[in-house]
């Protein structure tokens, strides 16, 4: 008998695993709750939130769900895998303890700093004229970070003690992240290329997927506002196979065992968004989940079934798995909806014509309304290109976007341009 798989969400992220999760022979039914008007062709919409705990454990149990996928930190943060493991379900994700590794700053710190995992110098704060003294010894350039979720956008690189002064002020005094700013880290800023990699933890082991980059500001250049990310690419061509073995041991395995030594394992997608240093790879973030947008970038490069790692990771089988690297690399680019990221217009028709073979497009902020697909989001689509490097992904990315028109919308047109 077939399985009963929901993913929890409504971006791109859980399109892409929705997609590569369709495609094992044991699924038989397949929901995406709330979803969006890309997994409506794939799963049935669940019109339940990704943040409504109780809706969703009951939605789970009323659909018939054997398994569930949590993608968003959100929902994360606000303990949805505790209630569905309380109701007797597998669930691919971390509890709310071991996802404070991403929903406080502070607390990954403490754990980076336990387990000897190398991160930049900081120090967290609720005082805002303590901190002020603190970034004033410190000095420019330095970094402030709203300690809980801010949707990928509570960090500010500042380049000036006047740019820190403001984002003390925004966090501290103005709160623009609400509940997430009442504490804030201040940390040395570092220097190098970033690179984000992927693993998969089932309490104790760990498995790497693959590392990817992404592209945060909505301008070519990294100009422009921070967003949820503009783009990715895979492989990193600066990162090889033994640097994100290398990670693996000797930064996630650590942090994994200190979980599990303060009672609180780690099952899921474990990602650390690392700075390559002249001294080495070194932490800027940890992620309790899948990144977004590398997560549409590294899953069609996969050479092995990721539906069967997702179960085994959440059922603590990972142990002895290994699997072929893939050979294949991958472009992703996010088509915005005019405004974005500031007050994106929403409704807006989508014409999408006949694609390159090798491109695939994943849906974040779509919905289908008497047959027509509209923009229902920030970032629309996430346009993918699958090659044999990074150049031919990219080529093919592009194509892909020319085949896509909707009023306003707008990308950025370096994608690992480089790359």
């Amino acid at each position: 008998m077939g399985m009963s798989v929901l993913v929890v969400g409504s971006g791109g992220r859980e399109h892409a695993l929705a997609w590569a999760i369709r495609r094992n022979a044991r699924v038989e039914r397949l929901a995406v709750a709330p979803g969006n008007g890309g997994t409506s062709e794939i799963a049935e919409n669940l019109p339940v939130q990704p943040t409504d705990v109780a809706g969703m454990t009951r939605a789970a149990q009323e659909w018939g769900a054997d398994f569930v996928v949590v993608g968003p930190d959100a929902a994360l943060g606000e303990g949805m895998v505790d209630a569905l493991q309380g109701v007797g379900l597998p669930v691919f994700g971390p509890t709310q303890a071991a996802a404070r590794i991403e929903t406080s700053k502070q607390f990954a710190k403490e754990v980076m700093a336990a387990a000897g995992v190398p991160t930049a110098r900081w120090k967290a704060f609720e005082d805002l004229e303590a901190a002020r003294r603190y970034a004033r010894d410190m000095g420019a350039p330095l970094v402030v970070k709203a300690d809980g979720l801010a949707a990928g956008k509570g960090v500010t690189v500042c380049e000036t003690l006047e740019e820190a002064e403001r984002a003390l002020e925004d966090n501290l005094t103005r709160r623009i992240f609400g509940e997430a700013s009442r504490r804030v880290i201040l940390e040395e800023k570092m220097t190098g290329r970033e690179v984000s990699v992927f693993a998969l933890v089932d309490g104790s082991n760990v498995v790497p997927l693959a590392a990817a980059c992404d592209y945060k500001r909505v301008g070519e250049g990294d100009t422009g506002p921070n967003t949820g990310g503009m783009g990715a690419y895979t492989p990193p061509e600066f990162f090889s196979q033994f640097d994100l073995a290398n990670t693996a041991t000797a930064i996630l395995q650590p942090v994994v065992d200190e979980l599990r030594r303060r009672g609180s394992p780690f099952r899921g997608a474990l990602y650390a968004g690392l700075m390559v240093t002249p001294d080495g790879p070194k932490v800027v973030e940890f992620n309790a989940r899948f990144g977004d947008p590398e997560t549409e970038a590294i899953v069609p490069c996969l050479d092995v079934d990721l539906f069967d790692l997702l179960y085994a990771t959440a059922t603590d089988g990972l142990a002895g798995i290994r699997f072929p690297q893939s050979t294949k690399a991958a472009v992703s680019v996010a088509l915005a909806a005019e405004r974005y990221p500031s007050t994106p217009v929403l409704g807006d028709e989508i014409a999408i014509g006949e694609l390159p073979r090798g491109v695939v497009v994943f849906h974040a902020g779509t919905r289908r309304e008497h047959g027509r697909l509209l923009t229902d989001g920030g970032r629309v689509l996430h346009v993918v290109g699958t090659g044999s490097s990074v150049s031919a992904a990219r080529e093919l990315a592009y194509q892909g976007v020319q085949a896509i028109s909707f009023r306003g919308m707008h990308y950025r047109r370096d994608i690992a341009l480089g790359g």
